[in-house]
């Protein structure tokens, strides 16, 4: 009686073929992940914007002016009244948050994308609640799409 053993294992063609499937997943995944990643960042900084304005709101409301509001000169620069980046928290920082103009009766904001962030577009906000997103980084928020802060 013979007996037969049989060699269990993978052979090089199949594990070259799960190789290629993984790349294949991973070149389609990947791209989506830094997209995902990227809105989530924008969105915090949004947030930072928003949280920004409110504090913009009480120093008025304490001062009757949102002058002062700003580290540099005439009124503009880094907040003196909130952080000067976002995410406010944690240590990587994807965003420089910046009082533009401010006087006794508005203020403009903006949130710069800097580091990893850089070139994605800057982020604005006004007294009114105007919202803009300067996507082709031509220094505006008048073109079209541009004035408002949705993809």
């Amino acid at each position: 009686m013979s007996v037969t053993t049989k060699n269990s294992g993978f052979t090089l063609l199949e594990l070259m073929i799960v190789v290629t499937i993984i790349g294949i997943i991973a070149a389609v995944a990947y791209p989506s992940y830094m997209q995902y990643v990227e809105r989530a960042r924008r969105s915090d900084a949004q947030g930072a914007l928003m949280g920004l304005a409110g504090a913009m709101e009480r120093h008025r409301a304490a001062n009757g002016t949102y002058a002062n509001a700003a580290t540099g000169p005439s009124d503009t620069g880094s907040p003196r009244i909130y952080a000067d980046q976002s995410p406010i928290d944690g240590s990587n920082k994807f965003y420089d948050l910046e009082i533009t103009a401010a006087d006794a009766n508005s203020f403009e904001l903006e949130a710069d994308p800097i580091n990893a962030q850089a070139g994605t577009g800057i982020l604005t906000l006004d007294h009114t609640g105007r919202r803009g997103w300067d996507q082709n980084g031509d220094g505006d928020t008048d073109d079209a799409g541009e004035d408002s802060w949705e993809e």
